[in-house]
């Protein structure tokens, strides 16, 4: 028992430290702009997910023609980390939906995966965006606590910026 422990220990170490190396080598790429078809990289992104875990049922809402102008590869992990957590926090629900889209906001597009998971209490929000901070423990929902401190890096090296909304028991 004390063995799996150590193991159990090891190996999310390894996944934590391969995060913060992700997360550092987000800071340090040189971007290459070009055209992103973001619907395609959310769809794959979907597809992925849904193969990762064949026996539940999600409901994919994923608005075509959404396009970018910025690092391909970078917007992927944008995109990856998003629906993930997405896919994650509604893993409770029978009538799990996620939907991924754009809205017209001030000042331009507004791109957003939206989710019918467990939510938060926006009080908390503000923590959401460093590294290691979580609302919700490790044992009930698995995670390094870096993907959203990567999204933010990501998109403000886009010149964008990204926050979340979202209510306890409703969906972020």
């Amino acid at each position: 028992r004390h063995l799996e422990r150590v193991r159990s220990a090891a190996l999310y170490m390894g996944q934590l430290i391969d995060a913060l190396l992700r997360l550092s080598r987000v800071a340090r790429m040189e971007l290459h702009r070009s055209a992103v078809d973001l619907s395609n990289l959310a769809r794959v992104v979907a597809r992925d997910l849904e193969e990762s875990d064949s026996g539940r049922r999600v409901e994919f809402a994923i608005a075509g023609g959404v396009s970018a102008v910025g690092d391909a590869n970078l917007l992927r992990v944008v995109i990856e980390n998003l629906l993930g957590n997405a896919w994650k926090f509604t893993g409770r629900r029978e009538d799990a939906r996620i939907e991924f889209g754009v809205e017209t906001g001030d000042g331009g597009p507004v791109y957003r995966v939206r989710d019918n998971g467990v939510g938060f209490d926006m009080k908390y929000a503000g923590k959401l965006f460093s590294p290691f901070q979580r609302l919700h423990s490790a044992s009930e929902f698995p995670g390094t606590g870096i993907g959203l401190a990567t999204v933010q890096r990501v998109v403000r090296r886009h010149g964008g910026r990204a926050w979340v909304e979202s209510a306890a028991g409703q969906g972020t």
